[in-house]
């Protein structure tokens, strides 16, 4: 089987929060990993997770690796 027809795949999810602040506030990027099932959900993932930089939860969007 080819890896592009794989259902379940490894998705990157980034803080929104800190990559709008950019500039000089930026201390850094919170990123999670997770798996999803493409034919459930073929659109982008936002999750609420914890960011360590933003110091609460925040929204986590699907970004492409």
């Amino acid at each position: 089987m080819a890896k592009s027809k794989e259902i379940r795949v490894t998705i990157y999810s980034e803080c929104i929060d800190c990559t709008r602040n950019g500039g000089e506030t930026n201390r850094g990027i919170s990123r999670y990993t997770t798996q999803k099932n493409r034919r459930n959900t073929p659109i982008r993932l936002e999750l609420r997770k914890f960011c360590r930089y933003c110091g609460g939860c925040t929204i986590h969007k699907e970004i492409k690796k």
